[in-house]
């Protein structure tokens, strides 16, 4: 199938073509994340963690030190809560994150990184620090610093158009 892009009939190409040419913001993230995620797990399994996978990044890549409420990693990760109550049950057999109560509130549970999770929490972000400063370098930091600046916004903008 073609498509015309524009009011000449000779501009049309296929579609296939005119993504690869010109991706749209949805094509550049998905390569840029699935990009990112297999540099980063490649890395971290070379450093000890060959078991995560990127979906364990949901709960991993928002986990704070002292411990997260499940619901804080689902709001935060954009992913259902079921979803990082299934993620969470594969990090703890795994051993990297361990569940106890919230002593904020005894009804709740925190889910707290164990010794190995606090290493590989560690170890994913310097190689995401790598990753960052590697980009930064090639594209110059004023440049690169502007932008992360716009896709936040972006990412903001978008975030909060989604329907609820």
């Amino acid at each position: 199938m073609t498509v015309s892009f524009s009011d000449q009939p000779e501009a049309a190409v296929r579609r296939s073509e005119h993504k690869r040419d010109d991706p749209d913001l949805g094509i550049l993230s998905s390569r840029t994340l699935f990009s990112l995620q297999r540099e980063l797990f490649s890395a971290i399994a070379e450093e000890g963690h060959p078991a995560l996978r990127p979906r364990h990044g949901a709960v991993l890549a928002y986990l704070d030190e002292e411990g997260s409420r499940a619901t804080d990693l689902a709001a935060q990760s954009g992913q259902h809560k079921q979803v990082i109550g299934s993620l969470v049950d594969e990090l703890v057999e795994l051993g990297y994150v361990e569940r106890r109560p919230d002593p904020a509130d005894r009804r709740a549970k925190l889910i707290v990184p164990t010794a190995k999770g606090l290493d590989e929490m560690a170890k994913s972000d310097a190689a995401m620090a790598r990753i960052e400063a590697r980009h930064a370098a090639a594209v110059g930091e004023e440049a690169y610093a502007e932008f992360k600046r716009v896709f936040r916004l972006v990412a903001r903008r978008q975030s909060a158009a989604e329907p609820q």
